[in-house]
């Protein structure tokens, strides 16, 4: 086991104390930097750094951020999403520490979807059906992975089909 425990620190953002959400940071018993590049592995993550290492997630809805001494998790409903990611995290943290000889570490970020590839598959009428502004507004929240082509109500059949098809290259598809 690598991970043994943390002490979790729960807060509003600063910038702006009226928001909603809470971030999380939770200051770790253990050093995982060891892990990062196994877990860019596995769980597929969005942004990798070698220094000083620092592996990005978007997991659970969040962006997640693992340090080697941290894991900073923003945009939390409560204190219980927390938990259960923070859990979660330690979790895959633990087992892929204990796989690591059947895993390949990846010191790379994966490719990330083009927002204007996005755009020539939408219907580009800027309806605003999605909740977005623009059609290159929802063509950036899907590259991001906060929309889906579910999300676009006027896209039919066949472009939904080749969007989704795009998306999959980047484990977001379908």
């Amino acid at each position: 086991m690598l991970l043994h425990g943390y002490r979790k620190e729960i807060f509003r953002p600063e910038c702006n104390p009226r928001f909603q959400s809470l971030h999380c940071i939770a200051h770790l018993d253990e050093n995982i930097s060891e892990v990062l590049p196994y877990l860019n592995t596995v769980l597929g993550g969005h942004q990798y750094f070698r220094e000083p290492p620092a592996l990005t997630l978007k997991s659970h809805g969040k962006l997640i951020t693992l340090h080697p001494r941290e894991i900073a998790i923003n945009a939390l409903r409560d204190e219980e999403e927390a938990d259960r990611i923070l859990e979660w995290l330690r979790g895959e943290i633990n087992e892929t520490w204990e796989k690591r000889s059947e895993i390949r570490p990846s010191f790379e970020t994966p490719a990330r979807p083009r927002i204007l590839e996005i755009l020539k598959l939408l219907p580009k009428t800027n309806c605003q059906e999605c909740g977005q502004p623009t059609c290159m507004v929802f063509a950036a929240r899907v590259a991001e992975g906060g929309r889906g082509a579910d999300d676009c109500l006027p896209l039919s059949s066949e472009p939904k089909a080749r969007l989704n098809e795009y998306l999959r290259q980047f484990h977001m598809g379908d």
